[in-house]
C-alpha cells in the first residue's frame, strides 16, 4: 500500500478503511468475531489507517464500533493510525432513519469523550481526533483550545474537523494547527472543492468519506434495490431510487468506460480520480468484504494523467445527476448542468 501524509507529519495508507459500516447504517451489524477478523485482514493486506467514531453503534450498544476496532487493532497498535471522533450523538429516541444528529462540543463533553474512547480503543493516545460535526453553540477557538490541551497531555497527537467550512477551519487552525478535515467528497458531491485552495494554503489534508457516494459509484446497484429500512440508510438515500438510476446513467457509463481503459473497476476509478487530483487526499471507503478491501486498496495504484482528470471533470461539469445523500439540493454538486 502506498502512503500519504496528512498535515505536516501524519503518514497513513493512501486508502483508509472506514469502519462505520460494520456496526451502523449499512444493514444489520456484522458479528463481532467477524468484524475483528475482517479488521485484522485489512492490516494484513496493507491498510494502516482506520476510521471510527464514538457514536458508530446500535441502540443496544452505542459505542460498539470503537470497542471492536480497539480489540482488533490492539496487536498492531504501533503499526496503525486510528482516527475517531467526538462532539456528536444520535437521537435514537426520534425513531427516524437516518437518525437525527445532535452536536455537542462543550469542553466537558470532549473531556469525557476522549477518556471513554481511549478505554474502548485500548490505547494511550488517539492518532487523529475529529470533531464529528461543528457545534454552533461553541466557538472554533474554544474547541481548538481543548485540542491543544489534549495534545500537550499526550492523549491525542493530531486533530481535525469533519464537514469543515473555511471560516471555522481558519479560526480553529490559528489556535491549534489542524491536520485534516474529513468531508463528504465524491464525483456526485464536489461542493467542497471550493475549500481545496484553503487546505493547500494551510497544509491541511482531506480525508474523503463516502468517496463512492455510499457505494452507488461501484456501478453494482440498479433498479429495484431493496434495503432494510431499520438498519440500512440506503433505503432513504436519493441516489438509489429507480428514478436516480436512470438520471445517473451517463455517470455510470463514464465510469465503466474509463475502467475498461485502465483495466480497473468503476469503484477504483471513482477513487483514483480524487487520489490523482491532490497528494493530500485520502479516501476512506467502507466494506465488509475482503475482496472489496483489496479492490479499494488497488485504486491507489491506478495512474490518471492530468489531462484524464481534466476530461473527467469536464464531463462531470456538464452532466445531469440525481440528488445524493448528505448534500442539500441548493448546495449540490456545483458542476451539475443548469
Amino acid at each position: 500500500m502506498q502512503t500519504r501524509t496528512l498535515g505536516k507529519d501524519l503518514t497513513v495508507s493512501a486508502v483508509g478503511l472506514g469502519c462505520m459500516g460494520f456496526s451502523h447504517a449499512y444493514g444489520a451489524p456484522t458479528k463481532e468475531k467477524d468484524t475483528i477478523n475482517l479488521l485484522r485482514q485489512a492490516v494484513d493486506i496493507g491498510y494502516t489507517f482506520f476510521d471510527t467514531a464514538e457514536v458508530y453503534g446500535t441502540p443496544a450498544d452505542p459505542h460498539v464500533n470503537e470497542r471492536l476496532v480497539g480489540e482488533a487493532l490492539a496487536p498492531y497498535r504501533n503499526k496503525v493510525i486510528i482516527a475517531t471522533k467526538f462532539g456528536l450523538r444520535f437521537d435514537f429516541a426520534s425513531g427516524k432513519v437516518p437518525l437525527p444528529l445532535v452536536p455537542d462540543s462543550r469542553p466537558e463533553t470532549i473531556r469525557k469523550s476522549v477518556e471513554d474512547s481511549l478505554k474502548r480503543l485500548q490505547t494511550d493516545h488517539i492518532d487523529l481526533y475529529f470533531q464529528h460535526r461543528i457545534d454552533p453553540a461553541i466557538s472554533p477557538e474554544e474547541v481548538a483550545g481543548v485540542m491543544a490541551d489534549l495534545i500537550r497531555e499526550g492523549k491525542i497527537t493530531h486533530w481535525g474537523i469533519s464537514e469543515a467550512n473555511e471560516d471555522y477551519l481558519r479560526r480553529a487552525h490559528r489556535v491549534c494547527p489542524v491536520t485534516a478535515v474529513q468531508n463528504r467528497y465524491s464525483m456526485m458531491a464536489r461542493h467542497y472543492e471550493s475549500l481545496f485552495p484553503v487546505l493547500e494554503e494551510l497544509g491541511v489534508g482531506l480525508v474523503a468519506f463516502s468517496p463512492m457516494a455510499n457505494g452507488f459509484l461501484t456501478g453494482k446497484y440498479g433498479k429495484g434495490e431493496h434495503f432494510d429500512r431499520q438498519y440500512d440508510y440506503r433505503a432513504a438515500m436519493p441516489q438509489f431510487t429507480d428514478e436516480a438510476v436512470d438520471q445517473n446513467q451517463k455517470l455510470l457509463e463514464l465510469l465503466h468506460h474509463m475502467a475498461k481503459q485502465k483495466n480497473a473497476t468503476p469503484a477504483q476509478i471513482s477513487m483514483a480520480w480524487m487520489l490523482c487530483k491532490k497528494p493530500w487526499i485520502v479516501p476512506i471507503p467502507g466494506t465488509r468484504k475482503p475482496e472489496r478491501m483489496k479492490e479499494n486498496m488497488g485504486a491507489a495504484a491506478i495512474p490518471l494523467t492530468e489531462s484524464e482528470i481534466n476530461a473527467l471533470d469536464e464531463a462531470l461539469n456538464h452532466m445531469q445527476m440525481s440528488a445524493v445523500y448528505g448534500v442539500m439540493p441548493a448546495k449540490m454538486n456545483h458542476t451539475v448542468a443548469k
